[in-house]
């Protein structure tokens, strides 16, 4: 009997409730499971984690560091990006052996021509060997496989009992760790070294390039301790310890997808993070006196067999040291720069302390320049009149009773002593503050903190290095005190710039974008030392040291083109471990220039012991002092007159003769219109009314007298001495007459006299 119509619609809806009811289980079921190993299985986890690492990473993106120059735009230390290439000598490109090797002689030649550091061999022997390291293929097993593949073939082969054979099971294991074949690279290294054979696959055998930030410093060693260094490796020092936050900048990040074996590319996301680069730092040193000074020192150090050395040269107005050259000789017997000695090597200063004692005796006490006291004409003399009795005396003979001039000149260690004794002996405390106000107990690179200077050892009344008697009588001659030479420059260059005591400085500004982000002043620190007066009293000793004192073999008349104002200073070391009896000693010489209007101060000072050669200031800094200052003196153009330009051009009213090609082409330079009838050869010149040269051809008859008339003497002696003829000249300039007029017959061996005027 058939069911009823709404039985059948029952039965029909129960089953469709039953297929929801078992969808919606079978996809809370699902859900839960994806929620389970979305966010609650750790194993998933720690899986996805691993293949997004493997996909996407996120790599540091290097900082340009900034680059310090010198004050003239040349850079002194710079940064360039360079690469470390890594290759994958496991990758599936080097399957094929027989390729790989008639491809590796090329690529080896190619490299030891490039690099020029090792032979070819040497670079074919690594490339087999790099590969056979990291690419193996090794035996496993026989194994039967059968012998034919249809089944017609195989019906045969178990008809004839041969339905399998042997088949050697091998198996291939690939090292994928990353191989440095040759040095690092720059990127248009890169781009010449793809070119050649193997290298130009593109099979993922370049494995990475890592990039980093490699300081260059385009002038090697010149002014090392100046520019520093900051690397773990060798220290962190100089400019580039200062300013190393301002110089490397802000690394950024980039997110980068794995697209192949080796291979990655950026790619847009919010975590990336811009680099932004350093800035640049600009100094004061110039690269031309830098080299002068740091040659002129290095030829003085070997000369007297040194043990170290500095030179400074600083702008008066401004305090800039446009040099500072650090010498030390290290245990290979060469001098290089390894320590600061201007800023760190505190010593007793010697006789360069005596402007110091001039300006405290001028100044403070008032005394005159015909001040005279009795210098013991060379004897050891007694300065106190009681106990304990103090004994000073003189290298040389001085004279017996002398001025303050003479003394300056001379540098008289009697005369100051006794001046300074009897001066102050009832209240050193003045003379202690006359010293302070001169700025000699404080550094001086107050601008530049970091550039590790020393302070001065600087005595005072009631101090641990202050004795009774003794430290003042010292302190009249440059002992009992213990300064830098930096800081006796900057004390010499506060006298050439008009009593106004100036920082040095090292650094003037900070640049981005050119874009000046911070500037360094000038910095005063003494606004003046002394008066007018005292400070042109000053200057008339110190000039008189240049004229005729101690410094007058290098800055005496005839010696320079200028006048300067000089002192000398020679004095005993005795430090640490070395005491006065191992004859150490200080040579010194600081000098201003020109003496009319200074505008610039050097200072030399080298330590040596006495041995061979001098030991005394003069002798040891003295031709360091003139070569440097003779080369800034005759740079500077604006010390010499200059020809005012005018509407109308000037042309030479007279013309060299002899090779015909090169007086036509200065002709053709410095007048309107060149006329000649040969290109070659021999010939006169000759200017006429309207600055047109014409130039003649010499007779070329070798029995004759040619005219060489106007000619420089190299060309005239030239043609002469060709013509077998003997020469005698006079003069200086062109030839103007010749003894034989031009065109007489002449023999050879005749002799000829030319006037040169």
């Amino acid at each position: 009997m058939a069911k009823e119509p709404k039985k059948i619609k029952e039965d029909i809806l129960l089953r469709v409730r039953v297929l929801y009811l078992l969808f919606f289980v079978v996809g809370f079921i699902i859900a839960a499971r994806l929620i389970c190993v979305q966010f609650l299985s750790h194993d998933t986890r720690v899986n996805a984690e691993k293949l997004d690492r493997k996909i996407f990473s996120k790599k540091e993106v290097l900082a340009h560091r900034g680059t310090i120059f010198s004050r003239t735009g040349e850079p002194l230390a710079t940064s360039i990006f360079r690469y470390t290439v890594l290759f994958d000598f496991g990758c599936e490109g080097f399957d094929n052996e027989k390729e790989y090797r008639e491809n590796c002689d090329s690529l080896a030649k190619l490299l030891a021509n490039y690099f020029k550091d090792k032979s070819a061999k040497q670079y074919y022997d690594r490339l087999i060997a790099e590969r056979n390291k990291h690419f193996k293929v090794t035996y496993v097993k026989d194994t039967l496989i059968p012998r034919s593949e249809g089944w017609m073939g195989r019906m045969w082969d178990r008809m004839r009992g041969k339905e399998f054979k042997t088949e050697k099971i091998y198996d291939t294991v690939r090292k994928h760790d990353p191989v440095r074949l040759f040095r690092d690279i720059d990127f248009s290294e890169w781009q010449t070294l793809r070119t050649f054979p193997i290298l130009n696959w593109n099979m993922g055998m370049v494995y990475d390039f890592e990039k980093h930030d490699e300081r260059v410093f385009p002038r090697q060693e010149l002014a090392r301790c100046t520019i520093g260094r900051s690397s773990e490796t060798q220290g962190t020092y100089g400019i580039e310890h200062i300013f190393r936050e301002e110089l490397q900048g802000q690394d950024g990040i980039e997110l980068r997808q794995r697209i192949a074996p080796g291979y990655t590319a950026r790619i847009e996301s919010d975590e990336n993070v811009d680099a932004v680069d350093g800035m640049n730092v600009y100094t004061t040193i110039d690269i031309d006196i830098q080299e002068v000074a740091d040659r002129a020192l290095r030829d003085q150090l070997e000369k007297e067999n040194g043990v170290w050395g500095t030179t400074m040269v600083m702008e008066a107005a401004t305090g800039d040291l446009l040099a500072m050259v650090n010498l030390s000789r290290n245990e290979q017997g060469r001098y290089v720069e390894n320590y600061n000695h201007a800023l760190k090597s505190r010593a007793e200063p010697g006789s360069t302390f005596k402007l110091a004692v001039l300006l405290a005796l001028l100044e403070e006490a008032g005394l005159p320049l015909s001040t005279e006291y009795d210098s013991g004409s060379g004897k050891r003399v007694v300065i106190t009149e009681n106990a304990p009795q103090i004994k000073v005396a003189d290298s040389h003979n001085v004279g017996a009773k002398i001025d303050m001039r003479k003394a300056v000149a001379e540098s008289a260690n009697v005369y100051f002593a006794k001046a300074v004794y009897e001066t102050y002996n009832k209240n050193p405390e003045r003379y202690v503050e006359f010293l302070r106000s001169l700025h000699l107990d404080r550094k001086v690179m107050t601008s530049l903190p970091g550039m590790d200077e020393i302070s001065p050892r600087f005595p005072y009344p009631g101090s641990s290095i202050w004795y009774k008697h003794t430290t003042l009588i010292k302190l009249g001659y440059g002992y009992g005190i213990e300064l830098t030479p930096i800081q006796v420059l900057t004390l010499y260059n506060a006298v050439a710039n008009g009593g106004k005591m100036v920082a040095p400085r090292l650094v003037t500004k900070l640049e981005k974008d050119d874009k000046i982000v911070k500037e360094i002043p000038v910095e005063v620190l003494v606004d003046k030392i002394c008066s007018d007066k005292t400070l042109a009293m000053v200057r008339e000793c110190l000039e008189g040291v240049a004229i005729e004192g101690t410094a007058k073999e290098y800055f005496g008349e005839g010696k320079v083109p200028f006048r300067a104002g000089a002192k000398t200073g020679t004095a005993q070391f005795a430090q640490g471990k070395i005491s006065y009896e191992d004859h150490y000693y200080i040579g010194s010489m600081a000098a201003y220039f020109p003496a009319d209007n200074p505008r610039y101060t050097v200072l030399t000072s080298i330590f040596k012991k006495r041995g061979t050669g001098t030991y005394y200031g003069a002798g040891l800094a003295g031709p360091v002092e003139k070569k440097v200052a003779s080369f800034i003196y005759n740079r500077e153009n604006d010390w010499y007159g200059r020809v005012d330009e005018e509407e109308f051009e000037h042309h030479p009213t007279e013309i060299k003769g002899g090779n015909i090609a090169q007086t036509h082409k200065v002709a053709r330079e410095l007048s309107p219109r060149v006329t000649y009838d040969r290109r070659a050869g021999w010939g006169t010149a000759r200017v006429d009314s309207t600055y047109n040269v014409v130039i003649s051809q010499l007779d070329e008859e070798l029995m004759r007298m040619p005219d060489v008339r106007g000619m420089g003497l190299k060309d005239a002696l030239f043609i002469l001495e060709n013509r077998g003829l003997k020469v005698k000249t006079s003069g200086k300039g062109a030839v103007r007459k010749q003894s034989i007029r031009a065109g007489e017959p002449v023999r050879r061996a005749s002799q000829v006299e030319l006037t040169l005027k």
